[in-house]
């Protein structure tokens, strides 16, 4: 009769092929084969949560092991220390024999009390908590996302198998941080219909976590979260200084990630800036990829704005995108509420949709509405007339027409806006203050000799003029 010591050492070389150095050090490394009787081959567990991982993780490579040493009808028995479980001495599990797939037979969520499902009622599937709306499709790019996006979609495409575990994503109130993350997981889920997706803010996690505790209930707790294969955690910061919180949190983290799950968390600051949180959940946040999200540039929030009024079957004049693009600067939520706004005053009021209704539902947001001009919007509008990408106005290129339309910026941005000749530069691709005083002085030569340029000069100020912005024509000599 084969040894039961040879038997399992050569199911651990089969192992070996399947795992990772660090998931076998955790989980097989510290399994003591017992005996071998007949086809029943009986192995000793530290614990009873380690059988269940086994078996919910492991059976099919166990199942395949031991059927290469011992023969189709191989069973496995669990040996768990009395010393530690309530349990009887050992634990049987069966080799399956049908052909379901057991690498996603994992303890039926509705066997452990779900968290967010009222009690008495349950469900054999985990609702993903998700918006549907919030999807990439309507998630607007810029440079002010750029990677944030791009990681989002890689770790949709490939979910716990890139670097990006976790992915972070930190950034400002109201910069779609919610919306990015969501759409990984609205993503995921129509690409895997296998993998269990869930979202859930820090503060109904904290809240779960509380009742599991009055409940006795932490055990189902922690079994239940660590059922899904992508997990969405919203406003991570928020568990600062809660301990107890944290600690469950730092052990589902654990078991989520060596088991090769996707974590996606949100936060409005990086991980070095969090206070209140241990040092090995901030280590562990720095695992993966950490993507800020920033201000939108002016590009972008006309095209958000676009994007939001285009859904809503609505049509915006252009005079009013740009103005409430240039005066809703920081943050896209309180965007969308005054572009919600907006429309149901011109319904209810039977108004057309105008620069004074605008500013009337502006006011009421922002205490000040600003009329000064800024370099970045009067780029824009140049590089509008000139018909050329803005970016190219901050290249390092001699071609006749940009130099004049970047000359041109530089003009306009000294006359109406209240910035720097090293700011404007600056913005200028990093060009210092002698540049702009070369081109300020080019452009006034031209006015000075070419009627048919301070004519093209005007065209531009009108463009600027019926955004909303107010100066008088002798502020441009």
């Amino acid at each position: 009769m084969a040894d039961h010591n040879k038997v399992w050492n050569n199911c651990l070389q089969i192992i070996t092929q399947y795992v990772t150095a660090q998931s076998f050090k955790t989980w097989f490394e510290p399994i003591v084969p017992l005996r071998l009787e007949g086809s029943v081959l009986t192995i000793q567990v530290p614990n009873k949560f380690f059988y269940e991982f086994l078996e919910g993780h492991y059976v099919d490579i166990l199942k395949q092991s031991i059927r290469a040493e011992i023969g189709e009808e191989a069973r496995l028995e669990y040996l768990v220390p009395r010393k530690q479980t309530p349990q009887p001495g050992s634990t049987k599990i069966a080799v399956p024999t049908n052909k379901s797939n057991s690498k996603y037979n994992k303890t039926a969520p509705d066997k452990i009390k779900n968290p967010f499902v009222i009690p008495g009622i349950q469900k054999l599937k985990i609702d993903s908590q998700l918006n549907p709306t919030y999807i990439f499709d309507n998630y607007i790019e810029g440079d002010c996302n750029r990677l944030a996006r791009a990681a989002g979609v890689a770790v949709a495409k490939r979910p716990g198998e890139t670097a990006f575990n976790p992915l972070m994503i930190f950034g400002n109130v109201g910069l779609g941080k919610t919306h990015l993350a969501q759409a990984i997981g609205n993503q995921v889920k129509s690409m895997f219909e296998d993998k269990t997706v869930l979202y859930v803010s820090s503060e109904k996690f904290t809240n779960q976590f509380i009742d599991a505790l009055r409940n006795n209930a932490i055990s189902d707790f922690a079994k239940f979260y660590q059922l899904v294969d992508v997990l969405i955690v919203d406003d991570i910061q928020f568990l600062e200084n809660k301990v107890k919180t944290q600690d469950i949190f730092f052990s589902i983290f654990n078991h989520l990630h060596q088991s090769g799950k996707q974590l996606i968390l949100t936060s409005d600051r990086p991980p070095k800036e969090m206070k209140g949180i241990e040092d090995r959940l901030i280590s562990r946040f720095k695992w993966g990829l950490s993507a800020d999200l920033q201000i939108p540039s002016l590009e972008t929030r006309m095209a958000i704005i676009q994007q939001k009024m285009s859904s809503d079957g609505v049509d915006l004049p252009p005079d009013v995108l740009e103005f409430i693009s240039y005066n809703v600067r920081t943050n896209v939520r309180e965007m969308e509420g005054i572009l919600i706004s907006i429309i149901a005053q011109a319904a209810l009021n039977q108004r057309n949709i105008d620069i004074d209704l605008a500013k009337e539902v502006i006011s009421q947001f922002i205490d000040n509405i600003s009329n000064e001009i800024t370099v970045e919007y009067i780029q824009k509008t140049v590089a509008e007339h000139y018909d050329i990408p803005m970016e190219k106005l901050k290249e390092k290129t001699r071609k006749k027409f940009i130099v004049r339309a970047r000359q041109v910026s530089m003009y306009l941005a000294k006359q109406l806006s209240n910035k720097s000749l090293k700011h404007i530069g600056g913005a200028f691709g990093g060009r210092d203050h002698s540049t702009v005083i070369h081109a300020c002085k080019t452009i006034e030569n031209m006015l000075e000799n070419d009627s048919r340029f301070k004519s093209e000069l005007s065209d531009i100020a009108k463009r600027l003029r019926n955004s909303g912005i107010e100066f008088n024509e002798s502020d441009l000599g």
